[in-house]
């Protein structure tokens, strides 16, 4: 009776042990796949694309991958400088800008500040829903290990670059170079890159020749640490 009760027991837990390490696994293989090959659709795209579909089902997101050598500079220095300046000294973890956004979402009350790293941001985009549970934050730490054990900064950045959002339906750098200025990802000038990383927080808000006080602010904050930032 004593045997049959541990079996019982630990067979249930055995069982969700085989299931983590499965899908841990799962993880590990597509981001060694995506080390040499450029990821087609990520977690967060397809989420997009469902709910424009609810509305209209016709609706396509707009998105064209382009090398890293493709992206202007200064996209690259602004998106460094804005989402995280020790990018390049980090393991995928920026801990005082964790405690920074911590003090603040207490002193405000709610989560108004992430902390997160783009190698976090990555790790989000390409596998992740959007609820904010403990497992779902757990996993996250887990991918952002992998992704930083397995990739090097440039192609963390260079996928970043490629699959964030830039508007309703408008992923990576090209789409959104030629979405607000009409230009590609390539031609974009120190002022419309510090713009373009102005609005990754909150994408959709802007489009094309929006403007506001705040995002005025940003840029010129963005534009003045652009030139000492380092990118790989």
């Amino acid at each position: 009776m004593g045997r049959l009760l541990r079996w019982l027991i630990w067979y249930p837990l055995l069982l969700a042990l085989s299931a983590l390490v499965v899908v841990q696994f799962w993880y590990v293989v597509h981001i060694w796949y995506w080390v040499n090959h450029d990821p087609e659709m990520t977690a967060f795209m397809q989420a997009r694309l469902d709910r424009m579909r609810e509305k209209d089902p016709r609706a396509t997101l707009r998105h064209q991958w382009v090398p890293y050598d493709r992206v202007s500079v200064h996209l690259k220095r602004a998106i460094v400088s804005a989402e995280d300046a020790k990018f390049l000294e980090h393991e995928g973890f920026d801990w005082e800008a964790i405690q920074k956004a911590h003090e603040k979402n207490v002193k405000k009350g709610r989560v108004v500040y992430g902390g997160s790293t783009i190698s976090q941001q990555l790790a989000k985009n390409l596998f992740l829903s959007g609820e904010r549970t403990w497992w779902r934050k757990a996993q996250e730490t887990a991918i952002t290990f992998m992704i930083e054990t397995i990739m090097s900064k440039r192609r963390i950045l260079e996928i970043y670059l490629n699959v964030i959002e830039w508007g309703n339906g408008v992923f990576g750098a090209e789409a959104a170079a030629r979405y607000h200025f009409g230009v590609t990802a390539a031609s974009l000038g120190p002022e419309q890159a510090a713009r373009l990383a102005a609005m990754v927080p909150s994408p959709r808000r802007y489009g094309p020749g929006s403007d506001t006080a705040y995002l005025q602010r940003r840029v010129e904050i963005i534009r003045a640490r652009m030139n000492a930032t380092q990118v790989p």
